[in-house]
């Protein structure tokens, strides 16, 4: 079998493995954004190309002979590379253009939730114009989010208290939307603690993968601009300490209600990873948002976990037969840690060497925005390496993912708060004051 990963992150480094610990014989093939030596090694071919131009990606994939394709960033669903590989005989892992509305528009994405009486919106409004913003902040409060309606790598959510202090901020940053054309949505504001819950989907059946707690911002204690994410993690019972079963059991019928509503939207299913990004309130679980593929570091807290066949997952999700398919995870806790390059995420770094050679476990180790040049490792500007600690608890996940990223030297750092005693017993007492 020949299988396509599109995208060359950490996240698409975790997929390649996934697909190389299957027993299956079978030839993986990379399209990346930047020459990722560890995908390279596990790879029988990676080319550095433009991974959003479906025209290349397709022609790409029947010149191979590509049986499988799995896309890993948003972009490339965005453009449509799915129908495009749809159309030329290829299966894929990752919604068409349509389906992955889900991430890529977020007044869509609350529409949808509020047509079919999907539990878990806001109150929302989405504006074109600054016409009628102000009278709706003012019925929300200080209680409020700005959300451009597209891709924005992370950056175009605006957080009252957070990012935006006050409603004349919160308009001039809309007026700043509308003078780039752009549609926007407006939301209350939900209290309580986030978290991450993704499932396998074939269009009509969902599996759903351990829950993963996501860190944004860059510094220590929640401080600082929001990144794509800093760091992860996951507790061996595949919930989070600060949640309930009922908060789980909440987020994977939200997941399972969406996947049916795309289906009757769309006339066709959502296959894919479906991926929630929810806060767990006072008031039962909610959900922030849609992503449509793997989340990035999500991927490395839950992959190294799968005790199934990777390939066989995506064969169910690609024919329609994922009930058939065994979804196991082992029962570990995870914690993940990125190393960033100085100056991260407003002014980084580029082209400084880094050297990773005295990490201990190389299979923890996900390299993701670098390059080789001169035959050195250098980073290239976004996050550079992350790596996985997998252990009985928390606590001791930490230590060896704290003990891993630490040896990575070069001009970076890395949040060593994520994963502790101290930061988790934080998200604990935040939770149990809200639900008091």
């Amino acid at each position: 079998m020949k299988i396509l990963v599109i995208g060359s992150g950490a996240r698409e480094h975790a997929i390649v493995r996934a697909l190389d610990r299957s027993t299956q014989d079978k030839k993986i093939y990379c399209l990346a954004s930047n020459m990722n030596p560890g995908i390279a090694e596990a790879c029988d071919e990676i080319l550095v190309c433009n991974i959003n131009d479906s025209d290349f990606v397709s022609n790409y994939a029947k010149e191979a002979g590509i049986n499988l394709a799995i896309v890993g960033p948003e972009n490339p669903l965005a453009n449509g590379v799915a129908d495009v590989l749809w159309k030329t005989g290829v299966k894929v892992v990752g919604p068409k253009k349509d389906l992955a509305r889900i991430e890529t528009s977020k007044a869509f994405t609350r529409d949808l939730l509020a047509e079919y009486k999907i539990p878990g919106g806001p109150t929302y409004h989405t504006f074109n114009s600054i016409e009628g913003v102000a009278d709706f902040l003012d019925g929300l409060g200080e209680n409020y989010v700005v959300k451009y309606d597209g891709l924005a790598g992370g950056k175009g959510v605006k957080v009252a208290g957070d990012h935006l202090h006050s409603h004349n901020e919160a308009l001039d940053y809309c007026k700043e939307l509308v003078e780039k054309g752009g549609e926007f949505v407006i939301e209350e504001k939900f209290m309580g603690q986030e978290f991450s819950l993704m499932s396998f989907c074939d269009g009509d059946h969902l599996k759903h993968m351990p829950a993963v707690q996501d860190h944004k911002r860059a510094y220590e204690g929640d401080a600082g601009p929001n990144t794509g994410g800093m760091g992860t993690y996951s507790d061996a019972n595949h919930g989070l300490p600060f949640l309930t079963d009922s908060d789980i059991v909440q987020a994977h019928e939200i997941n399972a209600a969406t996947a049916k509503a795309l289906k009757n939207k769309f006339g066709e299913g959502y296959k894919g990873i479906l991926y929630g990004g929810f806060m767990a309130t006072s008031n039962g679980v909610k959900l922030i948002e849609y992503n449509a593929r793997f989340g990035d570091p999500e991927a490395m807290n839950v992959l190294p976990l799968l005790d199934s066949d990777f390939i066989e997952i995506c064969k169910g999700i690609t024919g329609g037969t994922l009930d058939k398919v065994d979804v196991c995870f082992k029962n570990k806790a995870t914690v993940c840690k990125y190393a960033v390059p100085e100056g991260y995420p407003v002014a980084p770094v580029k082209g400084e060497p880094i050297d990773v050679s005295k990490i201990e476990n190389p299979d923890g180790l996900f390299y993701a925005s670098v390059e080789i040049k001169d035959g050195q490792l250098v980073e290239s500007g976004s996050r550079t390496v992350a790596v996985i600690g997998i252990a009985d608890s928390i606590s001791e996940a930490e230590k060896i993912a704290e003990k891993e990223i630490s040896a990575v030297k070069g001009p970076l750092f890395h949040r060593t708060d994520i994963g502790t005693n101290e930061l988790v017993q934080k998200r604990i007492d935040h939770m149990n004051s809200i639900r008091n």
